[in-house]
């Protein structure tokens, strides 16, 4: 009897996948019969205007169009028909597999004109030619996959949830689509020559070369090459951001500092403010013609000079960027230092300068570690600030832009710069996983710690208070001067206001058929927002989904495929920009030119940080809560929707703010990729910096700036804080026997 009502739901179940598995097969032919297989300018549209040839779907393609290597396509979903009307699911998967590889060998064995392959020429003639791919051949891949996933889940495979096959196979593909095959292109491209052969005696020129391994500096006045300037920068600013990170830290945690609030908006400023505006901000301080240059030779007579455009300048800038990163990170370290550990070394009579040496900084220095390799990479990877204020000190990132926008406009010298920049990134980011791997400083248990942290020796004191404040007055003047710059005539000549920068650049006016936007900025900042709201819910939502397959699944290369996902964290914006350049500019995936690169490339690169957020959440969530709505009959999809994104609100407010904030504020990763018709604000800024025009780029920053104040109190507002019920230090527990007041 009980097996017979269990065998109701089963059946029901079974029912309903073959039910929507018929309609992915609906999908699948569509894809071939409906939708345009190869790309268009005017999208789907050009179908129903008669575009031509080339917006035909794949039958109508492999029949009467001349591309008969289009046809195999057309059998799996005939077999994919048959399995799923007679319930095989060995045939389906062979047609999913079978359909995806056949899609992958057509698309790149095939050049725009002419055959990759000469396989396939000899098979199906000697000439060929296709233009990138379309909306067809994605729904059809798209297809085949989920298709694939339910010939695997009728086999057994997790459990039989489609879902979750389906999930890690989407974004399995598309992270090999967008982050792996673009990383291979920069790796293939530099073995390369200009016609596309392979040429190692050139690449290894390119790599040995006097420009990136130079040591003219140090045995005479030359200069040295570019990787030698990158990593001296790197690890320069790696120690000084760690070390100031630290004072601001201590300060924080161990003094009565009577500003704690100005120390809070410090560590959130750099978070929403544009890489190179701090640059800028220095240029219009200590340039030629900025306010402390000018007031210096007017009453000390110092002639002006040119120190700030080179590494002292560009150690400045990015010390200002990243000490904040530093300071987040090593405030949590040294409030995880178990106080009473340091009360025990008191109790033994040491002093509190051996305290601090023998006890804290052991403690701390995982933290410390962290830190130095965070700024580090951060420095490496950093473009907006050495394209501002670098001057004749060149660095890795900058070589690689000028090495595709400048007269030489050599793709294979970029990617060997590129391959260099990869290889210091990465090598820091193993390191960084190998600290964190094998060592563990653990000091909170579950064991109560009432002790108060130790207070700083007095000369350390000191010497952190003399290192903290006059940091927080020249960050206090920068970002004041940011604020307020643009609405000055002329920094440094003309101190007058004005809104003639404000006007030119944000002016709305009322012509002949009514008001329009006048400003030249509108039309980069109205792009950067659509495509800043855009990215923002899909990077959330493949980040969340990712981290729910990562902590709540188990599947083969668990391991391989979450080093995958943090990928491309570790690659820097550069690399990015010129990889998807040289991935996507030509077919079979040609999206250059178009809005939709900008979009990818800020998912797939700010993915990470909703991985890390989801994790971290999923990790306080007990797996009791998925076990009992699956025992209440609800499949993984619906416990994810409706048990678990409820309580994952922090994880996707973080991802939104995150994806939002770093798609306004990117320069990088989207200066190779943006166009006349699509510009991004950060892009039009260095623009204008690079012509003079300080005043018309300082007043957009700030715009920038309040625009992302704004967004992040708005999403806070909307999301709210998760509060956990804690009763405070003042209530007391109640003494048995005793009555409990009743509360109003």
């Amino acid at each position: 009897m009980s097996a017979a009502l269990l065998s109701v739901p089963r059946q029901g179940k079974a029912r309903s996948i073959r039910h929507a598995a018929w309609w992915w097969l609906a999908a699948w032919a569509a894809s071939l019969l409906a939708l345009p297989w190869y790309g268009q300018e005017g999208g789907l549209s050009s179908l129903l205007r008669g575009a031509g040839a080339e917006a035909l779907p794949a039958a109508w393609q492999a029949t009467l169009g001349g591309r008969p290597w289009l046809l195999p396509l057309l059998v799996p979903p005939l077999l994919a028909a048959w399995a799923v009307a007679g319930r095989r699911p060995g045939p389906l998967v062979a047609a999913g597999i079978a359909a995806l590889a056949w899609l992958v060998l057509e698309a790149f064995g095939i050049r725009a004109h002419g055959w990759r392959l000469e396989g396939l020429g000899w098979l199906f003639g000697a000439t060929a030619a296709q233009p990138a791919l379309g909306w067809g051949a994605l729904l059809y891949a798209v297809a085949a996959m989920v298709l694939l996933a339910y010939g695997l889940a009728w086999k057994g495979w997790c459990k039989g949830e489609v879902f979750t096959i389906a999930s890690i196979g989407l974004v399995c593909g598309s992270i090999l689509v967008f982050v792996g095959y673009p990383v291979l292109c920069v790796l293939v491209s530099a073995f390369q020559d200009n016609d596309g052969n392979l040429d190692l005696p050139l690449f290894a020129g390119k790599l040995t070369a006097e420009a990136i391994w130079g040591l003219d500096c140090v045995t005479g006045p030359g200069r040295c090459g570019v990787a030698w300037n990158s990593l001296a920068q790197a690890i320069l600013v790696g120690v000084l951001s760690t070390l100031l990170g630290l004072a601001f830290a201590l300060v924080a945690t161990r003094t009565r500092f009577p500003f704690p609030r100005l120390l809070k908006l410090l560590s959130l400023l750099p978070v929403i403010t544009p890489p190179f505006v701090i640059g800028l901000a220095l240029i219009l301080y200590f340039g030629r013609a900025g306010l402390v240059t000018v007031w210096l030779q007017e009453w000390f007579g110092l002639p002006r000079s040119r120190w700030i455009y080179g590494m002292p300048g560009l150690t400045i800038a990015q010390l200002l960027a990243f000490t904040p990163i530093s300071f987040l990170v090593l405030q949590g370290v040294l409030q995880g230092v178990s106080p009473s550990l340091e009360e025990a070394s008191q109790t033994l009579r040491s002093g509190r300068w051996r305290t601090f040496r023998h006890v804290t900084w052991p403690l701390i220095r995982p933290g410390l570690a962290n830190a130095f390799l965070i700024a580090f990479i951060e420095s490496l990877a950093d473009f907006g600030n050495p394209i501002m204020i670098g001057g004749n000190f060149q660095v890795l990132s900058v070589a690689i832009y000028f090495a595709v926008v400048g007269a030489a406009h050599d793709q294979g010298q970029a990617a060997v710069l590129a391959i260099v920049l990869l290889i210091f990134t990465l090598s820091a980011f193993l390191l960084q996983r190998l600290w964190l791997g094998r060592r563990s400083y653990v000091t909170v248990t579950g064991k109560g710690d009432s002790g108060q942290p130790l207070r700083l020796p007095r000369g350390l004191r000191i010497a952190c208070l003399a290192v903290v404040i006059p940091w927080l007055l020249l960050t206090v003047a920068i970002y004041g001067l940011i604020l307020v710059g643009g609405f000055i005539t002329a920094i440094g000549s003309d101190n007058s206001f004005t809104l003639r920068h404000f006007l030119t650049a944000f002016a709305i006016e009322r012509g002949v058929d009514g008001w329009f936007l006048a400003g030249s900025a509108w039309s980069s900042l109205l792009t950067t927002l659509r495509v800043a709201l855009l990215a923002m819910p899909l990077t959330a939502a493949l980040g969340i989904l990712t981290a729910w397959l990562l902590n709540r699944q188990s599947f083969a290369g668990r391991g391989a495929f979450e080093f995958l996902t943090m990928m491309s964290f570790a690659i820097p914006g550069t690399v990015i920009g010129i990889s998807y350049i040289l991935a996507f500019n030509v077919p079979p995936l040609e999206l250059t030119g178009t809005g939709l690169i900008m979009v990818i490339a800020f998912i797939f690169r700010n993915m990470p940080v909703g991985i890390r957020a989801g994790l971290a959440n999923l990790s306080q969530v007990d797996r009791s809560l998925d076990e009992a709505s699956l025992t209440l009959g609800a499949r993984s999809a619906a416990t994810l929707r409706r048990v678990l994104l409820p309580i994952l609100r922090p994880a996707i407010a973080t991802a939104m703010v995150y994806s939002f904030v770093r798609a306004i504020t990117s320069v990088s990763a989207v200066i190779f990729l943006v166009s006349g018709e699509y510009n991004l604000a950060t892009v039009y800024i260095v623009g204008r910096a690079e012509y003079g025009e300080y005043g018309i780029a300082i007043v957009y920053s700030a715009v920038l700036i309040a625009i992302m104040v704004a967004a992040l109190l708005l999403i806070q507002a909307l999301v709210g804080e998760r509060r956990i019920g804690r009763r405070s230090a003042t209530e007391a527990l109640p003494v048995p026997g005793e009555k409990v007041p009743a509360r109003a």
